[in-house]
């Protein structure tokens, strides 16, 4: 199937220049123009925007690939997506899907015609309008392009598990520079060519930034070509200025280059394969600017970084400038191009895709249209049994039960489903997929190695980046998955999640937009537990980041213990359009709730422990203890416990909270609680110290807008950590047993007179730790042995 003629006639290449023409004509008339869109008078100040925003440099490229890829679409009946990583080229790909009519499919408003093309470009990047960049209501796209870095993990994510799909991803020079771009090369080695589609990398080099030089803009092509075959790819080069020439060339390469997809697919899936694949990259060397202002002002425009956004600026102090845009806009031809109603010519027409062909309408852009619901057995198969002889009595590690439920996922959803964590399935104990799916690595395989395979679907890189966004790429397109990852390091991948969350939020706004598989993280690892990773490794950040977030789109969750873990997981997994947050750690610890109980309590998003506290019916306790999260919970209940034994009188009630998000009043957030069922969880008057897994800084600035704030005492991590033992740990930030005891003492002052006796044992049972710990390197066996006994002893 080699491509070895030269691939277009004449009529073929300016057909292709034609369309490319239109297309640069649509992006500068989107970044200048609000009025006189086809030139029919001559241009007048009155027609440009008094504010000029939008990014010119990149699109030229961008337009170049985009009707290329169409000839390939349509001769190869390809299934393919568009993902444009150069930040700002929005005009571009709107240009593009406007020509092809996909645009209007998606916004009738916006019409093929002179009406249709004056609102495209007075919407662009004007109050009320789009924005400049590849976003949520480009038709299309999966990929925002705002912050640089992600379109190659985003490509890969979106081909997992789609054999048919071609992601072409465009990655601009500038953004090849950023530490996630850099690290997502590797995502070939993780693409097995019988089950999954392809990726084909268009690096475009245009040789500038915004205001500098690019570092492999100023590479050689033997350089690049040493670079990107270390990397595993057979890479190809498209240089040059001349458009016509530029069109042979690419016309030829582009075609080699899915030609060798094409044989790469078949043979994989005729015959098998033993090595990888090199799979094909284009390096597409053109000018910035390609096509705009040669000079401006005697300096230098095209080719350099002044053509990075507005060539032509202060048009209305510099009315030379106008004439040259005119002169710019008029060098493209466009009554060639557009009828005299202002739509394409039939000869531009006939080059685009039909259908969901078209880049702009391919179901894929849209994944929510593929969704399919997960195939989930009935969680409460999997729980422990816990009655009223072991609660908070046995010790078991929640995330490996939460395994055994994932590992059937992965057996009823073979297509859909995906793990995805940095080398560290095992670790975080969710070790049972592995009896469903190997570790995947398209790559050599020893026979020492532990589940790993070409076949295997549990995708383990040690870089959060990549996991992020293939995960991102994959529900984008309409699968299901989880990232899990030790709770300190989320915060690697916190602009990540908040860009994910951005596309989530616009995309609620956008009524075609059909909704996606939730993004659900697994934090564990936690911040309570890494005694032996020490203070690098106890960070509860992420939660902050995310807590910021429009309530449309956040979900957090602190499951207690196991059977509570599973209900909140298989929620998860049947959600959509959420990020949902599931923090709970990987140590054995207590177990609390049977199935029913947790299933009544996380639905209820908080709830009080009875059998925890001992207020009497029908009257107020004296102080509420609060908790959020499994160490939390563990020392509120063992605070509780000390509490009854020396201070029976003292009337405690428990609320143990699953649901951060039931916090704010209802109108803040939807799983916000009515004020009445707060008020019967909290009271209205008396104290509540509130245990929390993370910074007391968040259950704080969710409870603002309820009344009586100031009865809320919250402890939680306050930055104080190091390699020390789990007990030392809640010492060191003051929510131990010990400091919580002490804490109720100060809310409850009445009960001071009989409780000297008590303070003295505390304070002693701290210096005994303190002794304790330093001498044996270990927890007190009065801790480490504690078991709930309802104030016993």
């Amino acid at each position: 199937m080699a491509v070895t003629r030269q691939p277009l006639d004449q009529e073929q290449l300016e057909r292709l220049d034609a369309w490319w023409r239109a297309a640069n004509y649509l992006t500068v008339g989107q970044i200048y123009l609000k009025d006189n869109p086809l030139l029919e008078r001559p241009l007048e100040l009155d027609d440009v925007k008094p504010r000029l925003l939008g990014h010119w440099g990149t699109s030229p490229g961008l337009n170049l690939i985009y009707v290329h890829a169409n000839r390939l679409i349509k001769a190869y009946d390809l299934d393919a997506l568009y993902l444009a990583g150069p930040g700002h080229g929005g005009p571009a790909l709107l240009a593009n899907v406007w020509l092809e009519n996909s645009y209007t499919e998606h916004f009738p408003e916006v019409t093929r015609d002179r009406t249709g093309m004056r609102r495209l470009f007075r919407q662009f990047s004007t109050p009320g309008g789009i924005p400049s960049h590849v976003s949520v209501p480009t038709p299309g796209s999966i990929h925002e392009g705002g912050e640089l870095g992600y379109v190659l993990t985003h490509a890969y994510g979106a081909v997992f598990d789609n054999p048919d799909l071609i992601a072409i991803a465009v990655v601009g020079d500038g953004e090849a520079e950023t530490g996630p771009l850099e690290g997502s090369w590797k995502g070939n080695k993780f693409v097995n060519p019988t089950r999954d589609g392809a990726v084909l990398p268009i690096l475009h080099l245009n040789g500038y930034k915004i205001a500098g030089p690019t570092v492999l803009g100023r590479e050689d092509d033997e350089r690049l070509t040493k670079y990107f075959e270390g990397h595993g790819y057979s890479p190809r080069f498209v240089e040059g200025d001349d458009p016509m020439a530029v069109h042979q060339q690419m016309a030829e390469v582009l075609e080699q280059a899915v030609v060798d997809i094409l044989e790469i697919r078949q043979r994989a899936r005729s015959e098998g394969f033993d090595t990888r694949p090199e799979w094909p990259m284009i390096v597409l060397r053109t000018p910035k600017g390609w096509t705009g202002p040669s000079e401006v002002d005697g300096k230098q425009v095209e080719g350099t970084f002044r053509s990075h956004q507005v060539p032509l600026s202060g048009l209305r102090d510099h009315p030379e400038h106008l004439r040259q845009l005119e002169a710019w806009l008029k060098s493209y031809r466009p009554e060639e191009l557009f009828d005299q109603q202002g739509q394409p010519v039939a000869e531009l027409l006939e080059l685009a895709p039909e259908g969901n062909r078209r880049m702009g309408s391919n179901p894929h852009a849209n994944g929510g249209t593929l969704r399919e619901p997960l195939v989930l057995r009935d969680w409460r198969s999997y729980t422990l049994e816990i009655d009223e002889t072991n609660r908070a009595r046995e010790r078991h590690e929640s995330t490996r039960v939460l395994g055994g439920m994932l590992r059937d996922v992965y057996l009823d959803n073979p297509h859909s489903f995906r793990l995805f964590c940095p080398d560290e399935t095992n670790s975080n104990r969710l070790g049972a997929v592995f009896e469903a799916s190997d570790r995947c690595l398209v790559s050599t395989i020893h026979d020492y190695d532990d589940h790993v395979s070409h076949q295997g679907r549990v995708m383990e890189v040690l870089s959060e980046h990549n996991c992020h966004g293939w995960l991102e790429g994959y529900v984008l397109t309409g699968r299901h998955g989880i990232f899990a990852t030790y709770e300190a390091f989320a915060t690697i991948i916190d602009s990540m999640a908040i860009q994910h969350a951005k596309w989530l939020e616009h995309a609620c706004d956008v009524p075609w937009r059909a909704p996606i598989p939730s993004l659900n993280y697994l934090l564990t690892s936690t911040c309570w537990r890494n005694d032996h990773n020490g203070f690098s490794h106890q960070g509860p950040g992420f939660i902050d980041s995310l807590i910021s977030k429009r309530p449309e789109v956040v979900r957090i969750y602190l499951p207690p213990d196991a059977n509570c873990l599973l209900s909140v997981a298989d929620h998860c997994l049947n959600s959509v359009n959420y990020l949902n947050a599931i923090v709970i750690d990987k140590q054995p610890q207590m177990q609390y709730l049977n199935a029913e109980e947790a299933s009544a309590h996380c639905a209820a998003g908080a709830s009080i422990w009875e059998w925890a506290g001992n207020e009497v019916e029908g009257e107020e306790p004296d102080i509420v203890m609060a908790c959020a999260g499994d160490i939390p919970t563990q020392e509120t209940l063992a605070a509780i416990d000390l509490l009854l034994q020396h201070l029976p009188e003292l009337k405690i009630r428990m609320v143990n909270v699953v649901d951060l998000m039931m916090l704010p009043p209802n109108d803040r957030h939807p799983h916000g609680a009515s004020q009445e069922k707060f008020n019967a969880l909290f009271t209205t008057s008396k104290p509540v110290l509130f245990t929390f897994h993370g910074y007391p800084g968040v259950v704080h600035q969710l409870l603002h807008g309820r009344a009586s704030t100031e009865r809320f005492h919250v402890r939680g991590y306050q930055e104080e950590g190091t390699t020390t033992t789990p007990f030392d740990m809640v010492v060191l930030n003051r929510i131990s047993r010990i400091h919580l005891c002490l804490d109720v003492l100060r809310y409850v002052p009445d009960r001071l007179e009989k409780a000297s006796a008590f303070i003295g044992y505390l304070e002693n049972l701290l210096d005994e730790h303190l002794r304790y710990t330093r001498e044996n390197f270990d927890d007190l066996p009065e801790i480490t042995d504690w078991r709930w006994s309802g104030g016993k002893g």
